[in-house]
């Protein structure tokens, strides 16, 4: 049995502006059937979040993304809770900007003990290729093109379609039409973002990726939470059986599969590089070669973590609450088989394309959104999404008759 100080409340950071971001939910009913208090520092339009009955206060996102204004939101949610509390960032700008105001911030708040430094050069994508490199961890083949013309012919060797990605998408600027990851399947095309990467800002340079192929038992992901000693605890690692959109997306539904070669990698790269507190790992099987390729590293919760919840209900936001408040106890029993469904995300692929063979059954089913106990944020995403989707519908059919008129 699990014992939580619940006299430290939890504070979840988001300064992403996603309303339907599954994982803060997961997070704010995690910690608050733990019986502890958590709070949120949000945009006023956080979704459907706010609705949860776990929930015990919201407070104004930071007015920007420097860090002064970071460290400005999070003193003023701290003078309003009156105590100490565990932060939570729930996206890499979040992560990345407390890691560099912990100085600042450890008189009010608990974090784990992260270099900057090392959290940058895990979560910048140019960066972590040199890692994978240097330690010898399988990673896709990665070009930073110096011009458009660099950028045609990279695509040419790296062999059609290519992955294009910028190297820090955190900080892409809002209304740049640039999205953090894209599929090329001409060299022009490659040419023709580079061009457009003026608009990035600071979302740092475009990377060109040898693409791996997708495919049913391809795509993987690990979680975890490396204590102060840096020991991982909870977490485990997982099959993404259905993505949104499809074979390219986030995690519509997922499973809990062992895989040790999965696994040993991650622990050894979290390791090697000195990780403390939450990570989230992708990666993806290369059929060429046998191995498994990092594609990402998030040093903060993924949105499907709860898949990972033992049989003591221990996860990673939990085990980290655990770790900073001197409370650590022996894991869960584990639950392979477990599965995860995103429902929006979940019902949009499975209209894309079929269910996939072989997926074999679930032991044990969680839904991001619905929960017999917190009703109310499964209604507003319904609500939201019904929204959402008309106005995306609207558009497009605006768009094509607009063709059509020209």
């Amino acid at each position: 049995m699990h014992t939580f100080d619940r006299s430290v409340p939890a504070v979840l950071l988001r300064i992403d502006q996603n309303p339907f971001h599954h994982g803060t939910l997961g997070a704010v009913r995690s910690l608050g059937r733990a019986g502890i208090g958590v709070h949120l520092v949000a945009d006023r339009n956080a979704g459907p979040v706010v609705r949860s009955r776990y929930l015990s206060r919201t407070h104004p996102a930071p007015r920007g993304h420097d860090d002064e204004n970071v460290l400005e939101a999070l003193l003023r949610a701290s003078e309003r809770i009156s105590r100490r509390a565990v932060l939570i960032p729930m996206d890499d700008l979040g992560a990345l900007a407390a890691a560099r105001l912990r100085g600042r911030l450890s008189g009010r708040f608990l974090l784990p003990e992260q270099c900057p430094q090392g959290l940058e050069s895990v979560a910048d994508k140019a960066r972590l290729a040199g890692l994978c490199e240097r330690y010898g961890i399988a990673h896709p083949t990665t070009v930073c093109p110096a011009s458009a013309r660099e950028a045609e012919v990279a695509a040419r060797g790296l062999g059609l379609p290519v992955v294009a990605k910028w190297s820090r998408p955190w900080l892409l600027p809002p209304g740049a039409g640039l999205r953090s990851t894209r599929l090329l399947r001409t060299a022009p095309e490659a040419a023709e973002l580079y061009e457009r990467g003026a608009r990035a800002g600071a979302g740092g340079a475009l990377l060109l990726q040898r693409y791996l192929p997708a495919g049913p038992g391809r795509d993987w992901f690990f979680h975890g939470c490396a204590g102060p000693d840096g020991t991982v605890r909870a977490g485990g690692c997982g099959r993404k059986d259905r993505a949104w959109p499809v074979d390219a997306g986030l995690t519509a539904v997922g499973r809990w599969v062992p895989n040790p070669a999965v696994e040993d990698t991650a622990r050894r790269l979290l390791a090697m590089v000195g990780h403390r507190g939450i990570a989230d790992l992708d990666f993806r099987l290369d059929p060429a070669s046998g191995a498994y390729h990092l594609l990402d590293f998030n040093p903060r919760p993924g949105a499907q973590f709860r898949l990972f919840a033992d049989g003591s209900g221990l996860d990673v936001v939990r085990a980290l609450h655990q770790d900073l408040t001197d409370r650590q106890a022996p894991p869960g029993r584990p639950r392979p088989g477990r599965r995860l469904v995103v429902e929006n995300y979940a019902l949009l692929s499975l209209l894309a394309a079929p269910a996939p063979r072989g997926a074999g059954p679930a032991h044990g089913t969680e839904a991001a959104w619905f929960a017999p106990d917190d009703p109310a944020p499964a209604l507003a995403m319904t609500a939201a999404w019904g929204r959402h989707a008309t106005r995306r519908a609207a558009a497009a059919l605006f768009r094509r008759s607009g063709r059509r008129g020209a």
